[in-house]
Parts: C-alpha cells; structure tokens; sequence
C-alpha cells in the first residue's frame, strides 16, 4: 500500500502491475469518475483545486488516456492528418507549424506526411491517414483529380485543401492571392519603368504556378504593354532549368530588364545566375530567410503561411463541431515589400 496524493492509501498499479484506469485515478484522488473524466478530456464543470489535484493524481500513477476505449466511446481519434508537398520546404514547415498550434489547442495530434509533388504518394498518404481514422484531412494537392476522398468524405471525415485547391471535387479550400500578389510585384516592375519583363515560373500544370502566371499577364495587359511569349519560361524549379532561362531572357541583343521569379525555388536558383553586368531587377513570390541580407536585398511578393495553414486547421475544425455550410474558397491576401532588389530602373 502507498500513500496517495489525496492522502488517502490504496496500491497504484494493482497487485500485477496492471495499467492504472480512471477508477484507479478516482479513489486515489478521492473524487468521482465523472470528475477525472472531465479533467483528462479537457471539459468545463471542475473547480481549479480539485482539477489540479486530478492532474496530480495521474502524474503520480503514471494514468495515461486509453484512446481505443474513447474511439468506441466518442468515434473521434482526436487527431488530424496534413499531407504537404515537402516538409523540408520552409513553406510547408511553417504550414505544418501553424496548423499544429491550432491542432493542439483543439487537444488533437497531427501526423504529416511528404507527397513529394507526387500524386500516387498524394493517393496513398491520404488513404493510409483516413484508414486509420484520424478525424480529418489537410490536403497539399499534387493530384489532378481527388474524387478518391469522396468516400472519406461521405463516411463524415472532412477534408481541407490548402494553397491550391482541390480537382473535380468540392471541397473547402484554403489559398493565398496568387494571381493578385503576382500582378502586384509584375506592376511594381512596371511603376519603376520596365517595359520587358521576363516571367520565370513553375510547371504550368501547377495552379498557382497557373495563377501566378495570370497575374503577371494581367499586370501586362492593364498597362497597355505586350508580352512577348520569349520572355515567359516555365517548367520544373531544378537549378540547370532556371540557370538556362535565366541566361535566355537577360542576354543577347533584346534582354529583359527585368525579372518575375514566380516561387522561392526559382528565385534561389535565379540569384546564383543572374549576369554581373547589366543586372535585371528582380521581383521573387515567396519571401527567403536572409533575403534583407542580399545585395541588392530582395524585393518579394510575400505568403503568410501561418495565416493559411491556421485558417485551414480552423475551417477543419469548424467541420468537425458540425458545421455544413458549403464548401468555400477563401483567400489569403499576399504583400509586396520592396527592398531595392525590383526598385533598380531599366538601364539607359
């Protein structure tokens, strides 16, 4: 026998060591069942006294939530999947941080998981997620047609798409300004007298690269200046891609005087081949750690990712306390922040 935090005695583990329950919590605490309940799940109804005593209780019993007994109980796991592009990426990190927080708050996990821009891995995370019943999904796209989650989705698990939206399915979907942010940061250009601006972007079949693209046409096209389809380079964000275009659009006898770098990939890949002579300005969506540091720094058409992925994790919860309305797109709004490097004007 041993004395209990309540100062009552009774054996903490049982005579076999078993795993101590709430009932075990309970009596030794001297409290009702109901009352370690609520503590352990988070619920309103104890006083501050006897729910630190509870808590103190169960830290001295070593108690653990049995979260088998409340999946029977409840039908929630009370956790919650994101699938992102590449948590390496300091894009998705940030995203997986946000959400996280706002997960927690909830008293929910998160499990993540890398698609690698891959939509069979997409397919394959997502349903190894749902098959073991996390209550809802955030969802990077890769794929191009996610009518795969629509059972998931009928059988009462939600599903969120973030920064970019989902294909050939209706669903909630959380996005920044990309086409807005990207006719910012082209007109900034063209307020500083660029006349030939080259857009060096991701795949096409990408939709904010696709959105991004937009904008800068529509930027164009709003100051009554052509765009010549030789100054527009799209396709994978590999460095050998980029240091070939940027190479094309800044040298021979009609070079671009300025640059839209259409994602932090591109840009980093751009900076390290951009000509010493004759530099283009250069105007990059997505911020960089240590872009205030550059020479000139760097002028970017900045993401709030923490905005996004909190909003995201927001509306999932949302659709778990019941909400129905239907599904919508909401967006994020971007900021351009000139630092020097898309303010140089056109050579004379």
């Amino acid at each position: 026998m041993t004395s209990s935090p309540a100062g009552g005695t009774r054996g903490t583990r049982g005579t076999r060591g078993a795993r101590p329950t709430m009932k075990d919590v309970a009596a030794a605490a001297g409290v009702g069942l109901k009352t370690v309940s609520r503590v352990v799940n988070g619920e309103s109804g104890v006083t501050p006294e006897m729910a630190a005593r509870v808590r103190t209780t169960i830290e001295a019993l070593g108690f653990r939530r049995n979260d088998s007994a409340r999946l029977l109980r409840t039908g929630r796991t009370a956790s919650v999947a994101l699938l992102l592009e590449d948590i390496s990426d300091p894009f998705s990190s940030a995203l997986s941080r946000a959400v996280e927080q706002v997960a927690a708050a909830e008293g929910c996990l998160l499990f993540t998981g890398s698609s690698a821009e891959d939509p069979d891995r997409e397919r394959e995370l997502a349903l190894a997620f749902c098959a073991r019943r996390v209550d809802g999904l955030i969802v990077v796209p890769a794929g191009d047609d996610h009518r795969y989650l629509l059972p998931e989705i009928e059988s009462g698990t939600p599903v969120v798409f973030l920064d970019r939206p989902g294909s050939r399915i209706d669903a909630d979907a959380v996005l920044s300004d990309n086409a807005g942010g990207a006719r910012v940061g082209t007109a900034h250009l063209i307020s500083r007298g660029h006349r030939r601006i080259g857009f060096v972007g991701d795949l096409p079949s990408i939709h904010t690269a696709a959105e991004r693209a937009r904008g800068y046409r529509t930027a164009m096209a709003e100051a009554g200046l052509p765009v010549d389809e030789r100054w527009v380079d799209c396709g994978p964000t590999g460095r050998a891609r980029v240091a070939a275009a940027v190479h094309r659009l800044t040298t021979g006898p009609d070079p671009v005087t300025a640059l839209f770098t259409a994602n932090n990939r591109v840009t980093l890949a751009a900076l390290h081949h951009l000509p010493a002579e004759r530099r283009p300005a250069l105007v990059g969506f997505d911020d960089l750690e240590l872009a205030d540091l550059l020479t000139p720094a760097l002028t970017v058409v900045a993401q709030d990712p923490v905005a996004l992925g909190a909003l995201a994790a927001r509306r999932l919860f949302d659709r778990l306390a019941g909400d129905t309305t239907a599904p919508a797109r909401l967006e994020i709004p971007t900021l351009l922040i000139p630092r020097g490097s898309g303010e140089a004007p056109p050579p004379d």
